[in-house]
């Protein structure tokens, strides 16, 4: 019986995750993943079954660590609006944090392997409803708050904000600066800004009313 050596899974699994990341599917061979993982081939594919089912298991791992981490944050605290916009200034942050790759596994994914494997498209159509999920969650807490109009239309409004929020990824990873960063979340936040309700006395029309 052929023996294999015993290693971290998860550990190694987090290794892979982070070279697709930074690479790309295609970007990456067997060669990388074995130097970068610190296994040999067939404890890789013992473990972890192909290139292919290494890299589904790589989205899975992304999914569970980053997404849901960034969707707890749009769940924290009684402000929903107060959420996203700690959601989007945590984005901006990230961009000049060196120590993980740029941009986002799950909107590489979307444009490298989702228009030719479908199960990469699953994955990536997965993770993409889970965070216009938790906006959905958090304009809602926002409407229960009275923070924003009841009128607004919140399911179109979350849709809106994970488009945002994945655009900020390809530009995180076309190295903008952080100053171009924040100019898209100021204007992206200035949609929010126009459907929360009036703090103040509505001004009558110059002229006054007739």
């Amino acid at each position: 019986m052929a023996r294999f050596k015993t290693f971290d899974t998860d550990e190694a699994l987090d290794r892979a995750t982070e070279l697709f990341w930074a690479n790309g599917f295609e970007g990456t061979s067997i060669q990388d993943l074995e130097g970068r993982m610190g296994i040999q081939r067939g404890s890789l594919y013992h473990a972890f079954g192909d290139k292919q089912r290494l890299f589904l298991a790589a989205l899975d791992r992304y999914d569970q660590v980053v997404v849901r981490r960034l969707a707890d944050k749009l769940a924290q605290g009684a402000s929903g609006l107060a959420a996203i916009r700690q959601f989007f200034q945590a984005r901006v942050d990230a961009a000049q944090d060196t120590a993980h790759p740029r941009g986002c596994l799950i909107t590489n994914s979307a444009v490298e392997r989702a228009p030719t494997d479908p199960e990469t498209y699953r994955k990536v159509r997965a993770c993409l409803a889970e965070i216009e999920a938790a906006f959905f969650a958090a304009l809602t807490r926002a409407q229960k708050a009275r923070e924003i109009r009841e009128a607004a239309d919140g399911r179109a409004l979350a849709r809106f904000l994970t488009n945002s929020a994945q655009g900020l990824a390809v530009l995180e990873r076309a190295g903008v600066s952080r100053s171009f960063l924040a100019d898209v979340v100021r204007v992206t936040l200035s949609v929010l800004e126009g459907i929360e309700r009036p703090n103040r006395a509505i001004h009558p029309p110059q002229g006054g009313a007739r």
